[in-house]
């Protein structure tokens, strides 16, 4: 079953707000368009909640891994999947899942306060990203770092440690909270290795590796380990849902367990570094890919 990509990729104005609102009394009152739950989920077909324009996670053109992580649990259901989009900044969860937009948010930190969250349904680590004709940089704590000019997303945890080594001076800074319909920090950073305008990029695992390969020759990926110092770089991944909805989140939670080695492949096809719970990396079993996603 495809997925139906409702479009709504700019804020929504006061009327569609109102619109809105009175839709959401109208349910109150037990008037509904779909069939719904004893939890007060639609029944009829799976509702994603997604950003149009934010690769390798999701996009409109249902590109991104998280994409496809949607579609095969819609499938498992036996549900159409439908897609809502919403820009993946400040207010995403306020202005989508606890709105009922939809009732499932994918590609949440495990210990993200906002949402109730699934099991995690991967593990990744922050990287370094440099120029294939380098030396090979393998930790922030390496001197050679002393020379390099670096880029980091500004209020990341790696970023404590570049302050806290003393390298912010030579670290260019990309702003965390962005209207990612036009702008994409981390993609920029990435990009900017690429150019020589800086020399080592210090990103979030799956964005650096789908970046880095995009580039040619490809740009150079290292793993960071989980943990530097006391902070904390590697972080599990999960879906988000309502609080309170405890059946949901039983289903979601057998859902990836059922759909381990699928959502698995998925992720090594976008070369996600990915991490065990014991925070060594798990090697692709797959043939060495060739091209990209």
């Amino acid at each position: 079953m495809k997925a139906e990509a409702l479009q709504s990729t700019s804020r929504p104005g006061p009327f569609f707000l109102l619109g809105w609102g009175l839709g959401l009394l109208l349910l109150g009152l037990g008037v509904c368009a779909s069939p719904a739950d004893r939890e007060g989920r639609n029944t009829e077909y799976l509702a994603v909640c997604g950003d149009a324009n934010n690769l390798p996670f999701s996009n409109d053109k249902m590109e991104g891994f998280e994409n496809r992580i949607a579609q095969l649990i819609a499938t498992k259901l036996d549900r159409p999947l439908h897609y809502r989009w919403w820009p993946q900044s400040i207010g995403f969860v306020r202005n989508t899942l606890r709105t009922r937009l939809c009732d499932l948010v994918m590609g949440v930190t495990s210990v993200n306060e906002m949402v109730q969250n699934s099991n995690p349904y991967y593990r990744s680590v922050y990287c370094l990203v440099q120029r294939a004709d380098e030396p090979l940089v393998t930790g922030l704590d390496d001197p050679a770092l002393r020379d390099k000019k670096l880029g980091i997303v500004a209020g990341t945890p790696p970023a404590t440690l570049l302050t806290r080594y003393d390298l912010m001076d030579q670290t260019k800074p990309y702003q965390l909270t962005v209207d990612t319909r036009h702008f994409s920090p981390a993609r920029e950073a990435v990009n900017d290795v690429a150019s020589g305008d800086i020399d080592i990029a210090v990103i979030w695992g799956p964005i650096a590796a789908y970046a880095a390969a995009r580039h040619s020759p490809p740009l150079k990926v290292t793993p960071l380990p989980a943990k530097v110092d006391g902070v904390e770089l590697a972080f599990n991944v999960s879906m988000g849902l309502r609080h309170r909805e405890r059946q949901w989140k039983h289903q979601v939670n057998s859902l990836i367990e059922q759909l381990k080695p699928e959502i698995e492949h998925i992720l090594f096809e976008y070369q996600v570094p990915l991490l065990g719970q014991d925070n060594h990396v798990i090697a692709d079993p797959n043939v060495q890919l060739s091209g990209t996603p």
